[in-house]
């Protein structure tokens, strides 16, 4: 009977490959083309470690439209500027799909949050809010009094850290102060501080999200294996996510005995989000609310952090960039008196500093990946229903046809292309484009200038070896979610008079 059953399931598994492989056949027909992959495992071994580098390879000889085979999962990869145009733009609405990583399937998390949801109701009413009450630009004004009192608590910490002459690890720094910019916008405090490291586990809980969320998954290619959650990806998702849903509870339910009790409103996006569901509680409760505040705890610190750092190792390593940007800041504060959000948007060299870094060092290699709700037609290839597409934007912004010396960091490239990241330029898009572009471009744009002007103004920087050269600087990139520096940036601050 035993080795009737095990003749009956080899059978039937060889009987379902065999239907698997003839249903590829029939829908790659008209496919983009692509590199030979093996038999169930299709492209997997192709891809590496460091995978925006490996398709981009590969895009150099299948094209920048091009078809991989991840198990059973086929896929198509955008590599060029033109082929993110015809995704992104011509064809947003049937690439606005989003394929949810399994990880996080059984969290109610993803049913909520504008990056998961499916283009709806739903959807549009949380962007609508997340525009209203934080990421306009009147909104944004209204608050940059926030970011600036906790961007002077960095500056008054780290001159504490020049009288002792001590070393600083630049993304801790970044990351601390940028996760209170989060909270005191959102709830009126600090949530971290300098000098405890990561006690409270809120920069561990982000980095594991994000590593979970890059980290290849087998439950993500081999639907088979889905329910037994082999890598335990599901329980290690879930107790990430768990540690920030707790910490945005806690304010929650907090501001809810408050406002109970009599005590009189803050005024920040709590408040203002407490508010709105109120009045629209059928479409917008508490659930909500703690999704999109985790959302912003993971889409607000991490990227801004490591875009700082990256920009401080670059500037470490050019020193005639350091005096320039540093020169043109001078310049504003002698006229100003002080340093101004406002104004600090306006510095030509600064703006191109920023830009240029987000070109060469993106924090999110690939935009999230999109997904088909249909049947397209694209530069004489279909792309069938469901098909999982990546765009590397790495790849793009390295693109020699569209930029000059590519690997280089010249801020100089955009002082004179008027060329910006919001989305219309297709061979720069740190923030992706269409209906699923990044709402929180413009709330970045400010974190990440306002970040490096203090850093460059307040603080001269020599790394901690005397015997290392600036510009042998290690600028070896790790890749996960997001593209940090594999060696993190330590520098040595002065504080400048």
């Amino acid at each position: 009977m035993d080795l009737f059953l095990l003749i009956s399931l080899l059978s039937l598994s060889f009987l379902l490959l065999v239907i698997h492989h003839v249903r590829a056949l029939c829908h790659s027909k008209n496919l983009p083309p692509g590199p030979r992959g093996l038999p169930i495992f299709g492209n997997l071994f192709d891809i590496g470690s460091k995978p925006h580098e490996s398709l981009a390879k590969l895009a150099q000889l299948y094209g920048p439209l091009m078809t991989i085979k991840l198990g059973s999962v086929t896929s198509v990869v955008v590599s060029s500027p033109e082929m993110a145009r015809q995704v992104l733009q011509k064809h947003d609405e049937a690439f606005s799909g989003r394929v949810v990583p399994n990880s996080i399937t059984e969290l109610e998390h993803s049913s909520h949050a504008v990056a998961w949801l499916p283009i709806g109701e739903e959807w549009r009413l949380i962007r609508r809010v997340l525009t209203s009450y934080l990421t306009n630009s009147k909104t944004l004004d209204l608050l940059r009094g926030i970011r600036h009192d906790v961007v002077q608590e960095m500056v008054c910490h780290l001159k504490d850290v020049c009288t002792k002459g001590e070393s600083v690890g630049i993304n801790k720094i970044a990351f601390t102060t940028i996760m209170n910019m989060m909270s005191r916008t959102c709830f009126s405090v600090n949530v971290d501080e300098y000098e405890l490291g990561n006690e409270k586990g809120f920069r561990n809980a982000v980095t594991t999200i994000m590593k979970i969320t890059a980290k290849f998954n087998i439950a993500d290619y081999f639907p088979c294996v889905r329910c037994v959650d082999p890598q335990r990806a599901r329980q290690k998702a879930k107790a990430a996510y768990g540690c920030l849903e707790q910490l945005c509870d806690y304010f929650i339910h907090q501001r809810l005995n408050q406002r109970s009790s009599g005590i009189s409103r803050r005024g920040d996006i709590l408040d203002s989000l407490l508010d709105f569901s109120q009045e629209n509680q059928s479409d917008f409760n508490l659930k909500h609310i703690q999704v999109l505040l985790v959302e912003l705890f993971l889409a607000g610190t991490e990227t801004s952090a490591i875009t700082t750092e990256w920009a401080l190792a670059e500037l470490i390593s050019h020193p005639h960039i350091m005096l320039k940007l540093r020169d043109e800041i001078s310049e504003m504060v002698r006229k100003r008196g002080t340093i101004e959000e406002t104004e600090i948007l306006r510095l030509p060299y600064l703006q191109a500093v920023v830009k240029e870094t987000m070109r060469l060092h993106l924090a999110v290699p690939f935009l999230v990946p999109h997904k088909t709700e249909e049947d397209v037609n694209i530069s004489g290839y279909v792309v069938p229903k469901d098909t999982q597409v990546l765009v590397n934007a790495w790849a793009i912004a390295r693109d020699s046809d569209t930029w000059d010396k590519p690997t280089c960091f010249i801020p100089e490239r955009f002082l004179k292309s008027g060329m910006d990241f919001k989305g219309q330029t297709f061979s720069f898009l740190p923030f992706g484009s269409g209906r699923r572009m990044c709402p929180g471009m413009p709330l970045a744009h400010r974190v990440v200038s306002l970040m490096i002007v203090s850093l460059v103004h307040y603080f001269e920087w020599k790394l901690p070896n005397e015997s290392t050269e600036p510009e042998g600087l290690d600028m070896t990139e790790s890749f996960s979610l997001t593209l940090q520096k594999a060696k993190p940036l330590v520098a040595v601050p002065t504080a400048r008079p």
